[in-house]
């Protein structure tokens, strides 16, 4: 019997201990932005799902008529494709994605697409959302679902690009 009630204190005592640490929790807003340096951009670090990802796709191969095709591709995986075109020079890499503080998530995303092959160009004076994928002479095609899933577990969670501070969780 005795043994019961010190099994059953122990067991309250746990309780209270764990709801104790939940409480103080100090991390709640660990990374955000209340650290963050006076001028530097908020990055929205948001995995995005593909119908939120907004993308302008522009070809900066020799290869007519690649922006177009790759956007299709990208429009069949529920993408939003706002513009396609021609880069104004060539890329050598298999990709380029261009985007700013309000893109990282989106960025993050597309980088699976091509399997952590896309150079990244980060532009912290970048106000809109939307990710320019520029396709170089090195690209072949996008990855499939399950090389997505995979690449997106390699990458982890999206980060905040050097000399920004990860905006604030909208809950």
């Amino acid at each position: 019997m005795r043994a019961l009630v010190v099994v059953g204190l122990l067991a309250v005592l746990a309780v209270i201990f764990v709801a104790v640490a939940v409480v103080r929790d100090s991390q709640g807003g660990a990374g955000a932005a209340k650290s963050c340096p006076d001028g530097w951009p908020l990055a929205d670090v948001t995995l995005r799902e593909t119908k939120d990802v907004k993308i302008n796709v522009l070809n900066a191969t020799d290869e007519a008529g690649r922006a177009a095709s790759v956007a299709d591709d990208f429009r069949n995986r529920k993408f939003q494709v706002k513009k396609v075109g021609n880069a104004p020079k060539g890329v050598d890499d298999v990709a380029v994605l261009r985007f700013g503080p309000k893109g990282v998530g989106s960025a993050h995303l597309l980088r699976a697409y091509f399997l952590d092959n896309a150079e990244l160009d980060y532009d912290a004076k970048r106000a809109d959302d939307t990710v320019d994928v520029v396709l170089g002479s090195a690209f072949q095609q996008l990855a499939t679902t399950t090389e997505v899933n995979q690449s997106l577990g390699d990458l982890g969670s999206p980060a905040a690009p050097t000399g920004s501070c990860p905006a604030p969780v909208k809950e």
